[in-house]
Formats: structure tokens, sequence, C-alpha cells
């Protein structure tokens, strides 16, 4: 038996237990998955094994982390999450973490939960994911993660160095300021409704990409369809939202600036609902990623128009 679990002769307060460590379970979850719903699945089952285990438990918060991670594992582990995340314009599902509705948002810095880092776990393979959240996030030793992915404590060590070799080279990002992340997303979406193309060439780094959205089946926004790639470079980029913001006036949306992911971000709405969300990434004074949301599945969670 792992955790310090012994055979149960009586049964703490589950209720208090579980509850307090959701917002860490959750935040696993979310991050493992990139989306809320099955993010909140695996967090639900987790309570469902919980409560009916039959062994006491000296420290819920191992066990109910080991669970919900290998509930993670096997998801991605699925025919249908390898083929999604296999879409080299899939993103992960943007949230207005006041709106989570499970506290996720107490526990979060503003890049530990950010579209940038998202993508950069989805690179990952489902291990090397774990190994990264469970060891730099969640400060398990390499024995504890070998427990939960049953794996020897040299393995882990080999899957934590790959993931962060992986990661390295865009980690820059999280070192732009909160003030600095918002001037520049208000000048690119000033440049991208003003029409003003040198003032959005600016703003962007010469190597910078875009991923737009639009889903398994492919989505569009007024008549600009779902691009199917990532778009590289500035003037590419320049362009294609040039388009975008054309649309955004055709199909009479209207943007509203909200904290997404725990940064800011726009959202454009029509009739009340959410039509395509805007999020960036910027390191050196310069936008590097720009993320486009248009998937209508997965902006259910960015908050109602106000």
């Amino acid at each position: 038996m792992g955790y310090g679990e012994r055979m149960q002769p009586s049964r703490p307060d589950d209720v208090e237990a579980f509850e307090s460590n959701r917002p860490a379970l959750l935040a696993l979850t979310y991050r493992m998955l990139g989306d809320l719903s099955r993010a909140e699945d695996a967090v639900q089952e987790g309570w469902v094994r919980w409560q009916s285990r039959h062994v006491d438990v000296e420290t819920p918060k191992a066990f109910l982390v080991t669970t919900v991670t290998r509930l993670c594992l096997d998801e991605l582990g699925s025919a249908r999450a390898r083929h999604e995340e296999s879409r080299s314009d899939r993103l992960p599902e943007p949230i207005d973490l006041s709106e989570s509705g499970m506290g996720i948002g107490r526990l979060e810095t503003h890049d530990e939960i950010s579209m940038a880092f998202l993508v950069l776990l989805q690179r990952l393979t489902p291990a090397e994911r774990a190994v990264l959240l469970l060891h730099d996030v969640f400060d398990m030793g390499h024995a504890e993660i070998g427990t939960v992915l049953g794996k020897s404590e040299a393995a882990c060590r080999q899957l934590l160095s790959r993931a962060r070799q992986s990661v390295a080279a865009d980690r820059r990002v999280f070192e732009t300021s909160p003030e600095e992340h918002r001037r520049l997303l208000m000048a690119f979406v000033e440049a991208s409704t003003g029409g003003n193309p040198e003032q959005l060439l600016e703003v962007l780094a010469e190597d910078a990409v875009l991923v737009a959205d639009g889903g398994p089946t492919g989505g569009q926004f007024g008549r600009l369809r779902n691009i199917g790639h990532p778009v590289t470079g500035r003037e590419q980029i320049a362009a294609l939202i040039k388009a975008f913001a054309r649309e955004q006036l055709s199909v009479r949306a209207t943007l509203q600036e909200r904290v997404l992911n725990g940064q800011p971000a726009f959202v454009a709405f029509r009739d009340g609902l959410a039509v395509a969300a805007v999020l960036i990434s910027a390191a050196d004074g310069k936008i590097r990623r720009v993320f486009v949301q248009i998937d209508p599945e997965r902006l259910r969670h960015v908050g109602p128009a106000s």
C-alpha cells in the first residue's frame, strides 16, 4: 500500500478532505488535458474513487493527485485524445478563472495557467507533461512521481529533463510583466481594428506565430474559415488579422477585454455569445504568439458578454 494506506476501521470527513484539495486537482487536470469540462470529469471521477476506497489514507492529497493524474494519462492515451492533440492548430480551452466555479484561480499565478504555458505543455508527451507539473508545480519528488506513474526515479528524471528541454526556448515569455503584456495586447487590437498595418508590424516579432483553432471539423468566423495550420511571420499574420478584423465588423460582433487564463485577452461576442477569443504571449517587447480560438465548443468558459 502507498501513501500511508492502512485498512480503514473508520473514515474521516471525506468531503472536507476532498474539497480542500479540489482546486489543486482541477488546476492539475485542466493543465494536463487543456479542457475544463474533461478536467472536471476527471476530478469528479477522483471523488468517486475517493469515496469508494477500501483503505484509510494518511495523506489525502497524495492519494487524490495520484488518482486524477492516472485518470488524465488514461484519457490522453485514448484514440480520440491522440487524434485531437495531433492537430497542429489545436489550442487548449480558454477560461475565465473567475467563472470556473471551483476556486482554480486562487492557486494560480498568471504564468502557471496561461495559454502560452498550456500550449507548451501540449507539445509534451503525457508522461513528460505529468512529470513537469508534478515536480515543478506541485513540488513532488522523483520517488513520489515514480509511484504515480509506475516508473523508476531514473526514468522520471529523464522525463523531466526532456520536458524542460522542450519548453526551455519559449520560457522567456513568462518574464514579461502583466503591464507589458496588456500594453502589447492593446496595441495589437488597436492596430488590428484601426486598419494600421504599420503599427501591427511594429508590435509583432518577425518570427511570430499565429495559431487559430476552428475545431476538429473546421470552424469559421464570418467568411474567415479555419486555417488548419499555424501561420508564421509577421507580414502573414498581419494580413490574416486584418481579414479577421473586417469579419468582426461584417458579422456585427463586439470586442470586449477579458482576463482569460489569468492574462488580458479580447473576446468577440455576437448576440451575447462568444464567437472568438484572442490571446497573446510576448517577450522582449514583442508579441511572439497569437492564439485565436473560434471553435464554439471551446469558448464555453470565457464568461458572458457584459
